[in-house]
């Protein structure tokens, strides 16, 4: 059972092998085999956007590692993809769409935990990537950023798309029974967390080390971008030497935006700043109406075993307490938790869905590590408690408490008319992004390699 565990995580993380692929594949178009040099080939061309041999490789690559099928014959629909990819992109730079750094950060952030869960630590994914944290996430950022950009392009074709109760009613009247879609288990989980307690001395350390950045720049020994890109825990603004680009207030952690927003020399550092990320120095570089332009650098305090411990101690004390009704948890949520997007719901979680914000989660949706747990629980039932990694990359101890269950059955107009209407929804989305696909391919430069010429594609207009 060990050695099966250890197969189905290889499998998973190598996936990471490609990330990041495409971008040095259009950096070094060649490389050396057995003493001769091959030179990456241009195989299709979309607007002004190559796409290389290398770039195919690396997405059949990941398709295989993550067990992905594609329509059809893969050699055709992989650059088919690949080129559909750049429409949406183009689009994007057209309309002049934007990703937030925050926004990347946080889509890295949540994959890196993601494989640090399945491997079992962040010191088994360096030994088995052969790369520290920090070189993941700085490979990984160009990818991340087209990805939501994709996304983003998408969500604003189709925003204005809407049906009616008459269409969803329309739609599924002539559906056979076995085309009806099954609804998944549905849960509500209220939780209570406590962060671990960072000791004085770590933090002493942390500021110290900040102090001596100041310092170093203060008396011109080095620059501040050049001590952003080498310490900062910040990992999409290190790689731009710590670079927040023009930000408003609101996008901005409250305290750290502040002391931001109220320098005003870009010779100076800021004091040493505390946020929910950890501890900043801040640089100025502009200003330009309600939005700022700095730097920064970001130093995490690591926490003990001792200080986690604790925590769960302290939480599996609590568990008993209301397990014998001294309180309820909805209380302990409310005047004990840690987390602020919960404990004014009186520890109730929200999920936030293309349909708008529910409490309800399908359990592949909830965080894995609280989803292994729930999976254990009855209707009322509170866990011990555990360990898990925050969307902020922090750890942190939490119980649950499964507030309630449905279980998966087969959808029905009058319980399920929202899963219902949701299919129909994301069908006319995926006509409209389809034909969107074909209308933008008929007015974009296409070159195509001639042994593509025959593939069956899933859009029309390729081969002009």
């Amino acid at each position: 059972m060990k050695n099966k565990k250890v197969k189905i995580c290889v499998a998973a993380l190598s996936i990471m092998g490609c990330i990041g692929l495409k971008a040095q594949s259009q950096k070094q178009t060649d490389n050396t085999v057995n003493g001769d040099k091959a030179i990456d080939e241009v195989i299709w061309v979309v607007g002004d956007e190559a796409i290389l041999k290398s770039d195919v490789e690396a997405m059949r690559a990941q398709s295989e590692s993550e067990n992905i099928k594609f329509k059809g014959n893969p050699d055709c629909a992989i650059p088919e993809q690949l080129a559909v990819q750049k429409l949406f992109l183009h689009q994007a730079a057209i309309d002049s769409l934007q990703v937030t750094e925050s926004e990347i950060n946080n889509g890295i952030e949540e994959q890196i935990n993601y494989w640090i869960q399945l491997i079992g630590s962040r010191e088994k994914l360096e030994e088995y990537k052969k790369q520290t944290i920090s070189q993941m996430r700085n490979q990984m950022h160009d990818e991340f950023r087209d990805r939501q950009l994709i996304q983003k392009m998408k969500e604003q074709l189709v925003k204005d798309i809407a049906v009616s109760p008459a269409d969803v009613r329309a739609y599924f009247k002539n559906v056979p029974k076995d085309s009806i879609p099954y609804v998944p288990t549905d849960v509500e989980v209220e939780i209570i967390t406590k962060t671990p307690k960072v000791s004085q001395e770590e933090i002493n350390r942390i500021k110290d080390e900040l102090r001596d950045y100041t310092d170093r720049i203060n008396k011109g020994e080095t620059s501040f971008s050049s001590l952003a890109r080498l310490y900062s825990e910040d990992p999409g603004s290190a790689r731009q030497g710590g670079e927040l680009d023009y930000t408003g207030r609101g996008m901005l952690d409250p305290a750290f935006a502040n002391v931001a927003f109220n320098l005003t020399d870009p010779k100076k550092i800021s004091k040493i700043v505390e946020s929910e990320y950890g501890y900043h120095i801040i640089q100025l570089v502009d200003k330009r109406g309600d939005k700022i332009k700095v730097r920064h650098i970001l130093l995490k305090p690591h926490v003990t075993d001792d200080a986690i411990n604790k925590s769960i101690s302290r939480l599996d004390s609590i568990a008993n307490d209301i397990k014998v009704q001294k309180f309820t948890f909805e209380d302990a949520a409310t005047f004990i938790s840690d987390d602020k997007d919960t404990k004014n719901n009186h520890g109730l979680m929200f999920n936030a869905t293309q349909s708008g914000r529910t409490s309800k989660f399908k359990m592949e949706d909830l965080p894995s590590e609280i989803a292994k747990v729930v999976d254990t629980l009855k209707v009322g039932e509170v866990s011990r408690a555990f360990k898990m990694i925050n969307s902020k990359g922090k750890d942190v101890c939490v119980i649950v408490k499964l507030k309630s269950k449905i279980e998966g059955h087969k959808a029905t107009m009058t319980e399920d008319f929202q899963t219902l209407k949701d299919v129909v929804l994301a069908k006319k989305r995926e006509e409209t992004l389809h034909n969107w696909v074909v209308n933008k391919i008929k007015t974009t430069y296409v070159r195509i390699n001639d042994r593509y010429k025959n593939c069956d594609f899933e859009y029309q207009g390729w081969i002009k």
